[in-house]
């Protein structure tokens, strides 16, 4: 699975942005997309995923409320859409597939990953 993600930018606190994960390869509506971010200095961290069928997702307590994952099957992308953007959310996000059918939170059962779109908020 390849994975491609696009969306990020600068933009002010308040903000929103939407970063796209393209999907592609054999059985790529099949597998689990996470989004993880990572700021300079920092660890990468989870900020939300999806199964396969888009009917389950988990989110990190801080972007709850704020930040909507979903999922277009028909067209292999998953979404990630950001309102009320802060500046802590600054960071490189990447996008991540995994084979397994419930959603996971862990860095480590992501199996492939995208190249990673900067996202940065000035306050």
């Amino acid at each position: 699975v390849q994975l491609q993600a696009s969306g990020g930018g600068l933009v002010q606190a308040g903000d929103s942005l939407r970063l796209s994960c393209a999907a592609s390869g054999r059985s790529a509506g099949s597998y689990a997309i996470g989004w993880f971010r990572q700021a300079p200095g920092k660890e990468r961290e989870f900020v939300a995923a999806i199964n396969w069928s888009g009917l389950s997702t988990a989110y990190v307590d801080s972007v709850k409320g704020r930040f909507t994952i979903s999922r277009d099957n028909a067209k292999n992308t998953v979404s990630l859409q950001m309102n009320s953007l802060k500046p802590e959310d600054t960071g490189v996000y990447y996008c991540a597939a995994g084979a397994f059918g419930v959603v996971s939170t862990k860095v480590n059962d992501f199996e492939y990953w995208g190249q990673g779109t900067q996202v940065t908020v000035s306050s």
